[in-house]
């Protein structure tokens, strides 16, 4: 059996196809994955690191706006997408995949399209809340869809085969938030607050953090990752202490959400599912630059859940987030009930359904 993933460009694309390209493996070690993908995006590095092959084709997004300058170079993409489709047909022919996986990203569109066209089983995986463009195109012609999130129905009715199976993420192993606290070297029996903005960190939150620390101090216990971009900035104006970690990447994400009463960052796909299987209340900052504003009906849905509380990117600096910060956090009763919330939006076992799925196609 022989599987291709398409996907790329961030991590909320790729790792959902590693983490069923692993649970493929671990099913049947004799099934073959590969992965095409593009030179700038995160696919070129972790997809070989990982042990897996990439091919790489030219592919890009389109520009948002109406400018000249946009107008020139979505004639650029639009003569990228033509070579890439000729190009994944060519992939297509050569690789002979029983079943292409679509995860999003640049690349995903023309290589499930060249499946399509050549009579392949293509399964597309949808992490967002609000579909992405080429998952809503090519949806009609896909042999499954797997959506992560239920209000993602509405927009593939009168579909077959739509699915709600979640989106695949890191499984952490269980730990006692005492434990877990000890590792940040928090000695302190504080509720404690986890702020997170991605490896490279959001501009944003870490400002808001900063103003708000000192009022934090001795209240909360905080483990902040601040991002590679922010760690050197933030660590001159605030010191770690028996209270607060500051780092500026957290490589071991299990014992920090262990230690978490709450969590605050942004609302990305695969950050929400990690947050669901674990149960874990959250505070979501939607990244507002986001494509389609997706971030943001990320968090409406969790908020709808009651399993989070959103606050606007450029609203998180002011008092009023502060005291809901502090007054949510120190609020055990409402923590708990926003985490079983969370824990029922959770959705554990998506990896391993989805490479059951990808096999199930395979053999139809």
């Amino acid at each position: 059996m022989r599987v291709l993933f398409a996907g790329g460009g961030t991590g909320g694309h790729l790792y959902p196809g590693i983490a069923m390209a692993t649970e493929l493996q671990r099913l049947d070690p004799g099934i073959a994955v590969s992965f095409a993908g593009t030179e700038r995006g995160i696919e070129s590095t972790e997809v070989p690191r990982l042990g897996y092959r990439l091919h790489i084709l030219p592919s890009r997004g389109l520009k948002r706006g109406k400018s000249l300058r946009a107008l020139l170079d979505n004639v650029g993409v639009l003569a990228d997408f033509a070579s890439a489709l000729a190009q994944s047909m060519a992939l297509v022919r050569r690789e002979a995949p029983d079943v292409v996986v679509g995860t999003g990203g640049y690349v995903s569109a023309p290589v499930l399209l060249a499946a399509q066209i050549m009579g392949r089983k293509t399964l597309i995986q949808e992490q967002n809340a609000w579909p992405g463009v080429t998952t809503r195109i090519l949806a009609r012609l896909a042999t499954e869809l797997h959506l992560s999130f239920e209000e993602s129905r509405r927009f593939f009715r009168g579909h077959r085969s739509v699915f709600v199976t979640g989106n695949p993420a890191r499984q952490f192993s269980p730990e006692s938030s005492a434990v877990a606290r000890s590792r940040f070297n928090l000695g302190r029996e504080l509720p404690t607050l986890l702020v997170f903005g991605g490896s490279r960190g959001a501009r944003s939150i870490n400002n808001a953090m900063l103003g708000f620390c000192r009022q934090l101090e001795g209240k909360v216990n905080l483990i902040w990752q601040t991002g590679s971009l922010d760690i050197q900035r933030v660590q001159s104006q605030i010191s770690s202490s028996g209270t607060i970690w500051i780092g500026p990447y957290i490589e071991e994400m299990g014992p920090a959400y262990a230690a978490a009463d709450l969590v605050l960052c942004r609302a990305g796909a695969s950050t929400l599912a990690e947050l669901t299987n674990l149960g874990k209340p959250s505070i979501l900052v939607p990244y507002p630059h986001a494509a389609a504003d997706h971030q943001r009906h990320n968090a409406l849905a969790m908020v709808k859940a009651g399993a989070s509380v959103m606050i606007e990117d450029n609203r998180l600096g002011d008092d009023d987030s502060l005291k809901s910060i502090l007054a949510l956090v120190r609020n055990p009763e409402a923590l708990t009930a926003m985490g079983v919330a969370s824990r029922k939006q959770g959705h554990p076992e998506a990896a391993a359904q989805l490479a059951a799925r990808i096999i199930a196609i395979s053999k139809q």
